[in-house]
């Protein structure tokens, strides 16, 4: 089942999120970033700030009461940033992602926009080629990897992200 956030989620999507990128839990799944970031990928209090935006939703993925998976929308003028898609690294590989990103159309066909964009670290080809075989395309566009905190994350290489972005 999809639903938003509330602030009453932070701590779980705190936990799924971090797990999902960073740590060894995360290499349990494939979109780990351990190899390449330490430290995390998000507090709750940016959570909670995501939660209460305007114009940013974080829509979850619930079996029964757990949330198995999440991801962030932000509108950006014409378009919707899709970003922190992520799923528990014990249940990756069964459609919990694909289900999470028709909900991201469904929720940009509902704000009547017609493109979703979002920033992939460069070196993660295998994520890279999992988005462009759900119709995401690379833009030609680069953007620093630019942590403004160590809260974040301590890259252990030189990183930058690509652009992708899907017309619905």
């Amino acid at each position: 089942m999809i639903l938003r956030a509330t602030l009453a989620d932070a701590a779980a999507l705190n936990n799924l999120v971090n797990s999902a990128y960073r740590g060894d839990g995360s290499r349990q799944g494939w979109t780990t970033e351990a190899d390449l970031l330490d430290g995390t990928r998000i507090d709750e209090a940016a959570i909670c700030e995501l939660i209460e935006k305007p114009g940013t939703v974080i829509l979850t993925y619930r079996e029964q009461i757990e949330i198995l998976g999440c991801v962030e929308l932000r509108i950006e003028n014409d378009k919707v940033y899709l970003g922190m898609l992520s799923v528990s690294p014990t249940t990756q590989g069964k459609g919990i992602g694909k289900i999470l990103m028709r909900a991201a159309e469904d929720f940009a066909s509902e704000n009547t926009i017609t493109k979703i964009f979002m920033t992939v670290i460069s070196v993660r080809k295998e994520l890279i080629d999992w988005y462009i075989r759900h119709g995401y395309r690379l833009t030609g566009e680069k953007k620093p990897f630019v942590v403004p905190d160590t809260r974040w994350g301590i890259p252990k290489q030189p990183l930058e992200f690509v652009v992708l972005e899907k017309n619905l």
